[in-house]
């Protein structure tokens, strides 16, 4: 009886590890959620990053760090009257007036399963804020995701 069991480990327990690295190597498939954002905006993981990081500079109040998320320039609007912020330095001025409580809420409460994905890019809350791919070269081999649209969408429903 020890003979069969030392010989069965012998067996079983190399088989074991071998399909412990096979399940440590072999990639997780991509979900439907990341497949969209990578054909509509370019790259999950930097999406997942970015709403990482703006959610994070959002809750301590870094509007520096806010600023360096956005492509520039953009046409914000946050209330009844719209901005177009050309600069991360004039972003970080304006970001009371820019991020309200309303917008700061909206992206604090964002979780990345949810988040809504179209050919304008990666939408956060009813449309607050959209993430989108900017190229930056002519032939867009090079480009980056950044934040494209900030706005109160209750200033926008009739």
């Amino acid at each position: 009886m020890k003979r069969r069991l030392a010989i069965g480990f012998s067996v079983v327990l190399p088989l074991f590890y071998f399909c412990v690295a096979i399940a440590q190597t072999t990639p997780t498939p991509l979900s439907a959620l990341d497949k969209s954002i990578d054909l509509s905006v370019g790259d999950h993981i930097k999406v997942q990053h970015l709403l990482s990081r703006l959610q994070q500079a959002v809750a301590s109040h870094n509007a520096t760090e806010v600023a360096d998320l956005v492509h520039y320039p953009i046409k914000v609007n946050p209330g009844k009257h719209p901005l177009t912020i050309k600069s991360p330095k004039a972003f970080a001025k304006d970001y009371d007036r820019i991020i309200t409580s309303d917008i700061s809420s909206v992206i604090l409460k964002q979780k990345y399963d949810a988040l809504f994905v179209n050919s304008q890019g990666v939408m956060i809350g009813d449309g607050e804020v959209w993430i989108s791919g900017f190229c930056l070269d002519k032939n867009c081999k090079n480009s980056d995701i950044k934040i494209g649209t900030i706005q109160d969408t209750k200033n926008l429903k009739p």
